[in-house]
């Protein structure tokens, strides 16, 4: 453990695990990603959330939900978190160092999920912010490629440098060892942001009545609820305004019970 957090040490219990963090980036001054090991045991499919954190001021585990950034055959396990000054939990984490522990829960869980989805043509995964982190995950599955012809990310932030990873999805993931090859023809990133300079601006549903956010597919058509497959997670605010316009335009939301054409990730990290 790093000598300068002087984080405490911390114990397994019986829903959770103890890992090590293994790598921090820090992507500007509210936004960060890390790795940290993961257990033999650990299994999740991609999409999918775990509660994860530190020691509390009162001794207790201090847990949030974070979803799985990495893909589920990665040997490290990745995560995408703001920082918040006077967050219970995220003033903390945002100190970590390689070396360090955190918390790790056995039991990941989710709705962001193909299992949750009909068969479809096209999957469009529409992000804000950190809701980013688990499409990281989707779009490396192997098995994504297999149920869509075009599987699209989506991501709205408020600064360019909100755009983490943006390098390496603009780059149509070339480097992944099991999608590379096949997400060049079917990936596709549409980064936009909301309050700087860039060449695409506005917010999700400008993108969606305009039509930009379809003009850089091979498919440029709207969206069509018997062929289009859709995931969103992020602001509330952007989960429950396009939401409600999908179940207007014949798109039943979808769950682990019940396969829908589209489906949101209601637990977030603070």
């Amino acid at each position: 453990m790093s000598t300068d957090t002087a984080l405490p040490e911390l114990t397994p219990t019986t829903a959770l695990s103890v890992e090590t963090v293994q790598s921090v980036h820090h992507w500007n001054e509210h936004l960060f990603s890390f790795s940290v090991s993961r257990p033999d045991s650990f299994r999740f499919r991609s999409g999918e959330f775990v509660m994860i954190g530190l020691q509390g001021d009162n001794g207790k585990p201090l847990l949030r939900a974070y979803s799985v950034a990495s893909p589920s055959y990665d040997e490290k396990l990745d995560f995408l978190s703001i920082k918040v000054e006077d967050g219970p939990l995220t003033s903390k984490l945002q100190k970590v160092q390689p070396g360090d522990n955190i918390y790790l829960g056995r039991k990941p869980t989710g709705t962001l999920v193909a299992d949750a989805l009909l068969p479809g043509k096209r999957l469009f995964m529409l992000s804000t912010g950190t809701g980013l982190a688990p499409f990281l995950s989707v779009a490396r599955d192997p098995d994504i490629y297999d149920m869509f012809d075009e599987v699209v990310i989506v991501h709205s932030v408020r600064r360019v440098s909100d755009l983490a990873f943006h390098d390496e999805l603009a780059g149509k993931l070339a480097d992944d060892p099991l999608v590379g090859d096949v997400a060049q023809e079917k990936f596709h990133y549409v980064p936009t942001v909301t309050r700087e300079p860039f060449h695409t601006t506005g917010r999700i549903d400008a993108l969606i009545e305009d039509g930009r956010l379809f003009a850089g597919l091979p498919s440029q058509h709207g969206f069509n609820p018997e062929t289009d497959r859709i995931m969103m997670c992020g602001s509330m605010e952007m989960i429950k305004s396009l939401g409600a316009k999908f179940e207007e335009m014949g798109f039943p939301e979808g769950s682990n019970a019940q396969p829908g054409a589209y489906v949101i990730e209601k637990a977030f990290a603070g």
